[in-house]
């Protein structure tokens, strides 16, 4: 599979091009192969270093100050820094379009706005400020209650405008409030918008990049200083340029793609970078797919992911803003860190095995893992698109799973589709009779769930030692609970398909 995936120009299996910054950076021959990785094309190629950059001499210009092309990125931070020009290296103060916080980290930010700003002092717009709970909402824990009740009062003092309440913990929906996962409900709520710059205290913030925007995840320190100042001071990023064409076979979805990025570059391969996505694939990709694809950026250490704003984009947003924005594109003649080609029509579906999201191989090569339990669900494989992706595997083969499967909708708009929206070609059935007659657990209260374990009582937290196979981002031990625990990461298909045998399952034993 693997040495068919890009152009066959080097021995590595993707086409890496060094696209610029020659006089800061080594050229694109700098990865190094170990072993017969180097002489011979396999899927288990593993880049194990990467060579320091070099500092070579920059001759003056001769004619002033020459304005050179940039980034999506740095051209978005330079309008929000009110600069003309930005290269990755420097340091701005940021003006920020929208702070969000939530459960977790929200009293920690509050604590430091008030130490730092005074006990009787104002956020600096309380209309650009997002609080959202989700984290570890439902729960008889009293500190995970309590967090909620800090956020309250807090929204309550300062009059924050959107602030989306949970007091009813037995009935979600007796919360009109309430939403959910604050990375999906960002974007459903209309808070992500192209060319803006949104920061928030969780490190999947970056999810909103699919926007056309710069979005990152920050502390709790950073997220109190904006609480006050509305601005913070960040480093620009280097931009990785990752071109994804071809056909997606109708057997991968966008988790396919960024697992195999991150097992192109590995875990820390794009370490305070910026992952720009664009080509044909991309372009053809909904805003739910393109949100998959930037959430897991940060599993590769990126700071930011990016997608150009297009008509995919200003259609979903009709709906959702009537605040005006303008989109940023990336220069012609813009420098980028390295540049990677992927030909997506002849990707196979992967997963992430234990214990880390770069850990990557082919589906079907997996398919004597025995598996305990299955879980869909979290930001990145929670949305609606992701339990109609489930469902079309579970009506095409029409059994019945042979493990527990577990349903978390993101947020009680995906619950509501999941009980609402007809599966196309299943005769008008929705998503839950489906899940019903495959014998899956009913769909739970909307929440981050058991993505990162939470409280004991979690729901479907891991207990014990089980093996996972699962939607969500992360796979470190104890991730979801036990730290024995097992993860492997795999697109809806891939997990409903395992659903249906027991075992790593290949969806295209269902699908074709």
């Amino acid at each position: 599979m693997a040495s068919s995936l890009v152009s066959p120009s080097s021995s590595v299996f993707f086409d890496k091009k060094d696209a610029g910054y020659s006089a800061l950076y080594p050229p694109a021959a700098s990865f190094q192969l170990s072993g017969p990785a180097a002489s011979t094309k396999r899927a288990s190629k593993k880049i194990v270093s990467v060579m320091a950059p070099h500092q070579s001499e920059r001759k003056p210009s001769t004619t002033g100050a020459v304005k050179t092309g940039m980034t999506m990125t740095e051209k978005i931070l330079a309008r929000a820094a009110e600069k003309n020009q930005l290269s990755p290296g420097e340091n701005v103060w940021v003006n920020v379009d929208v702070l969000m916080t939530h459960d977790v980290c929200g009293p920690g930010c509050i604590g430091i706005f008030k130490k730092e700003f005074g006990e009787n002092a104002k956020v600096w717009d309380r209309e650009k400020v997002v609080i959202i709970p989700d984290h570890y909402i439902f729960t008889a824990d009293e500190r995970a209650n309590r967090n909620v009740n800090i956020l309250r009062d807090f929204c309550n003092e300062q009059d924050i405008k959107y602030f989306y309440d949970i007091k009813d913990l037995g009935n979600f929906k007796a919360n009109p409030d309430y939403k959910g996962v604050c990375h999906v409900a960002l974007a459903q709520e209309g808070h992500c918008r192209p060319g803006e710059v949104l920061l928030g205290t969780d490190s999947h913030t970056c999810t909103a990049g699919a926007f056309g925007q710069f979005a990152t995840g920050i502390g709790n320190t950073d997220a109190g200083f904006v609480l006050g100042a509305g601005k913070l001071l960040l480093k620009v990023p280097p931009t990785l340029r990752f071109v994804l064409d071809g056909e997606m076979p109708d057997y991968l979805l966008a988790k396919d793609l960024i697992l195999q990025i991150i097992g192109e570059i590995s875990v820390a391969g794009a370490t305070y970078k910026s992952m720009e996505f664009v080509g044909s694939t991309v372009e053809s990709l909904t805003m739910e797919e393109r949100m998959t694809l930037c959430n897991m950026v940060i599993e590769a250490g990126g700071k930011n992911g990016v997608v150009p704003a297009d008509s995919t984009t200003y259609k979903y947003l009709e709906d959702k803003t009537s605040v005006p924005y303008e989109p940023l594109y990336s220069d012609e003649k813009a420098r980028y860190l390295s540049e990677y080609r992927f030909d997506i029509s002849k990707l196979e579906p992967l997963v992430a095995k234990p214990h880390s999201p770069d850990n990557r191989a082919l589906a079907r090569e997996c398919k004597d893992v025995k598996i305990d339990r299955v879980y869909i669900g979290s930001c990145t494989g929670g949305k609606t698109e992701d339990f109609m992706a489930a469902a079309k595997v579970f009506l095409a083969s029409g059994k019945k799973v042979k493990v527990p499967t577990f349903l978390v909708p993101a947020t009680q708009k995906v619950w509501m589709d999941i009980y609402a929206l007809p599966v196309p070609g299943s005769g008008g059935k929705t998503c839950s009779q489906i899940f019903e007659e495959a014998g899956c657990d009913t769909p739970a209260s909307p929440s981050c769930g058991a993505c990162l374990g939470g409280p004991r009582d979690t729901y479907a937290r891991m207990n014990e030692p089980q093996v996972c196979v699962s939607t969500t981002n992360r796979n470190f031990p104890g991730r979801m609970g036990h730290k024995e625990g097992q993860i492997y990461l795999a697109s809806p298909y891939t997990a409903a398909a395992s659903a249906l045998t027991g075992f790593v399952t290949d969806p295209r034993e269902f699908l074709q």
